[in-house]
């Protein structure tokens, strides 16, 4: 049975004061809420990584990083390796976010890499695509989709995906106050599981969490993940207030 998962991304936010209180916060707000079947993840910036961790201890909340650079060790100035991230007893990793993608020219190429080397390090990876807002309204998100799928992710073993969590971001709904329809949503993330059955098998398939990463807010949470694919969601700004991220939580 494959597991619930909401997911804060605090991105470019919260200095070391504040990511103590906001899980201090979310500890206090989550710590009688009945979450067997329930992953609850935030993901401060590189700088807090450790702090966040001694915040959460003994809590409910695991803490992954943002991004990771694809080489063991280097000459390779501002980047973090995943023996870094080990070293400071975070697993899992966000690769090819949205943001990364456009702002920092990270394409399938480089994300496949990337993906290899936290796989080969044992890292779980919460690996995002989605399709921008022309793809959207030309009708070719399927296919845009669908490519990035194929490009970044239909290299690995069958045993691989058991360290993989898909997140499909429509970039047109980040940060724009526009959010998938659950019907939009439902479509994407079945078009997903389907190649993921066509390409491996229908039991992997089965068993890959799909989190859906657009502007969840707890107004729309629960509309969204009742949505038989949806496996819960990407959160980023409704994420840095403990209050609408509990809300959120609570809607899985």
């Amino acid at each position: 049975m494959r597991q619930k998962i909401v997911a804060g991304n605090w991105k470019m936010n919260n200095g070391k004061n504040e990511t103590k209180s906001l899980i201090n916060d979310l500890k206090s707000s989550i710590k009688d809420l009945p979450l067997d079947n329930t992953r609850v993840i935030v993901s401060p910036s590189y700088v807090n990584l450790t702090i966040a961790n001694e915040a959460a201890e003994n809590s409910k909340i695991e803490v992954v990083a943002q991004n990771m650079h694809q080489e063991k060790s280097g000459a390779y100035t501002g980047e973090i390796s995943a023996d870094m991230l080990k070293s400071i007893d975070v697993n899992t990793v966000i690769l090819g976010h949205s943001e990364r993608r456009e702002y920092f020219g990270e394409d399938d190429e480089l994300l496949a890499t990337k993906l290899n080397t936290a796989l080969a390090n044992d890292m779980e990876v919460i690996f995002c695509i989605g399709e921008k807002l022309e793809e959207r309204k030309l009708d070719n998100y399927l296919l845009e989709v669908g490519s990035q799928i194929r490009n970044g992710l239909f290299h690995i073993k069958d045993a691989d995906w058991q360290n993989i969590i898909i997140a499909y971001e429509p970039v047109w709904a980040i940060g724009t106050g526009e959010t998938a329809t659950p019907e939009q949503a439902q479509e994407m993330h079945s078009f997903i599981r389907n190649a993921i059955a066509k390409r491996y098998s229908k039991e992997i398939a089965d068993n890959v969490s799909i989190l859906y990463g657009g502007s969840v807010k707890p107004a729309n949470a629960k509309e969204i993940f009742s949505q038989p694919d949806v496996d819960g969601g990407l959160v980023g700004g409704a994420s840095l207030k403990a209050e609408d991220f509990t809300a959120i939580i609570k809607a899985i």
